[in-house]
């Protein structure tokens, strides 16, 4: 008898098992043999016919005065637009990279900070007593009221928004994170001590793993959070970004740059969402595969 056939796995299968890329193809493939792709075209056409029927078709009073979605995607692809931005030209490129810069250095931040903090607090019972009455206090101020303290805390206009955007992020990933380290079942940590672990060991193959599903739907959360809170801050103290170009329309009264701005920072929030999502489900195939028996 095989060893293949002792072990009862078909290794050929096994070796054959697409990856990387192919992996990713196979996915793709797969997923237009069930209903979600077809349901998410669906909804984006009835939320751009809605959009045109209010604006456009029927001009609905409140909504007559918003530019459309063939104005706005007609402007949008110009090489020479009537209001001075389009997808061709330098000023919209330069708010979108400004932002997304400063929304990664935020971001980087916030993981950095409120990742080690969620866990140590989960994990020790005499921190999170000295810490979390600080976190719950400072948690609920709006992010709007930090804005004047951080104009006088920090000079120019970079630093005073990825403070703000850090500072949303960061309660967000930590709440999260310390959930997660609360939520892991008390028998790992019994088992684990039975085994002889030390407390380093539980730490890295207990408490950090366990906690991983939380801290990754923390981080999708916490990115969007920081999304709008570095647009509420450009808007109010920033001279680029998607957030500036907003306000900046709205002042001049350039409508249709206004709702291309804000199209775009759907779009990119969306995308900026993806990659930590997949970056999540790169360091949890454990979880994904677990998902996946379960046929979720």
């Amino acid at each position: 008898m095989t060893d293949q056939a002792i072990s009862g796995i078909d290794t050929s299968k096994a070796q054959a098992a697409p990856k990387g890329l192919m992996y990713a193809w196979h996915r793709l493939k797969k997923s237009f043999g069930t209903p979600t792709p077809y349901l998410m075209f669906f909804g984006i056409v009835l939320w751009l016919g809605t959009y045109y029927l209010l604006t456009e078709g029927w001009k609905v009073p409140r909504f007559e005065k918003i530019p459309g979605p063939v104005e706005v995607i007609t402007e949008f692809f110009s090489y020479d637009p009537i209001w001075g931005t389009s997808l061709f030209t330098e000023d919209f490129h330069t708010n979108v990279y400004v932002s997304c810069r400063r929304i990664f250095i935020a971001f980087a931040l916030a993981t950095g900070l409120g990742v080690p903090l969620g866990l140590f607090m989960g994990w020790s019972r005499k921190f999170k007593d000295y810490t979390f009455p600080i976190l719950e206090t400072l948690r609920p101020i709006p992010i709007l009221a930090w804005v004047p303290l951080a104009i006088v805390m920090f000079s120019g206009f970079e630093t005073p928004i990825i403070f703000l955007a850090t500072l949303a992020s960061f309660f967000v990933t930590t709440l999260n994170t310390l959930l997660g380290v609360e939520s892991i079942d008390e028998s790992y940590f019994r088992a684990a001590g039975c085994l002889g672990s030390k407390k380093h060991h539980v730490f890295w193959h207990v408490v950090v793993p366990g906690a991983m599903p939380f801290i990754f739907t923390g981080l999708q959360i916490s990115i969007g959070v920081a999304w709008f809170s570095l647009v509420a801050a450009e808007m109010i103290s920033g001279d680029y970004g998607l957030g500036y170009m907003i306000m900046d329309s709205y002042m001049v009264n350039k409508y249709v740059s206004m709702v291309m701005a804000m199209i775009s920072l759907g779009f990119v929030g969306w995308i900026t969402s993806a990659m930590v999502r997949w970056g999540g489900n790169r360091m949890m195939q454990w979880r994904v595969k677990a998902l996946a028996l379960e046929g979720r």
